[in-house]
C-alpha cells in the first residue's frame, strides 16, 4: 500500500459527488476524509487532526464554500483551501480569491490544484 502525501477534507452535500472525490484523490496518493456539510467540516478543523486541505464545493446548503472557508481559516489559518463549483461565475455576487476548479473536474487538474495550493505553502 502507498503511503497517502497529504490528508484532505472533501466537503459536498450531494453523496455521490464527494464519493467520487474521494475515490480519485485516493488515486492520486492522498487520504480523504469525506463530509457531508459546512458543519461537520468544521468539527473536523477544530479538532487536532491532520488535515492538509479543503476541498468544498461551493453550492451548499446551511454553509455555503465561502461561508466553511471564511470559518476554516479562522481555525487554521495557513489551511490552503480549494473551491470546487458547478459555476462558471459565483451566483450572487459572491466574490473570492480562493482557487477554483470546476464540475466536472478531471483528476490532472485537480492534482495541478493540490499540486500549486500545497507547495505555495511550503
Amino acid at each position: 500500500m502507498i503511503e497517502p502525501s497529504l490528508t484532505i477534507l472533501t466537503v459536498d452535500d450531494d453523496v455521490l459527488i464527494n464519493i467520487g472525490t474521494a475515490a480519485t484523490l485516493e488515486d492520486l496518493g492522498h487520504r480523504a476524509l469525506e463530509v457531508s456539510s459546512g458543519d461537520e467540516a468544521l468539527a473536523l478543523l477544530a479538532g487536532d487532526g491532520p488535515i492538509d486541505l479543503l476541498l468544498t464545493d461551493f453550492a451548499m446548503p446551511g454553509l455555503n464554500g465561502l461561508e466553511l472557508a471564511e470559518r476554516a481559516r479562522a481555525l487554521r489559518p495557513d489551511l490552503p483551501i480549494l473551491l470546487v463549483t458547478g459555476y462558471g461565475e459565483l451566483p450572487g455576487g459572491a466574490e473570492t480569491d480562493l482557487p477554483r476548479i470546476g464540475k466536472p473536474m478531471r483528476s490532472q487538474d485537480l492534482a495541478e490544484q493540490i499540486a500549486l495550493l500545497v507547495g505555495a505553502r511550503a
